[in-house]
């Protein structure tokens, strides 16, 4: 129950921070909101994360053996980052 209701504030806090105006040029975001840094799994590349527009979530560049994609941010527990409540 204290965990649920921590992730709870957690992206409470992240869905308040903005990201207007600090995109790089190649379109990440140049300094992610400390909610986001506190609560991301460190296993993914933190350097190049974008926030979607159409599911309000963010995403980080994953660079594989083959090819370079992107996928959902996601917390310590698994679950994606995002700034407003998944359906």
């Amino acid at each position: 129950m204290k965990s649920t209701f921590a992730l709870l504030i957690a992206l409470t806090t992240v869905a308040a921070c903005q990201t207007t105006g600090t995109l790089s040029s190649g379109g990440f975001i140049r300094e992610l909101p400390e909610g986001v840094l506190e609560i991301a799994d460190p296993s993914q590349d933190l350097t190049a994360v974008t926030l979607r527009e159409e599911d309000g979530c963010y995403w980080y560049r994953h660079v594989g053996p083959v090819e370079t994609t992107l996928l959902p941010l996601r917390n310590k527990e698994g679950r994606p980052i995002c700034t407003r409540a998944q359906t």
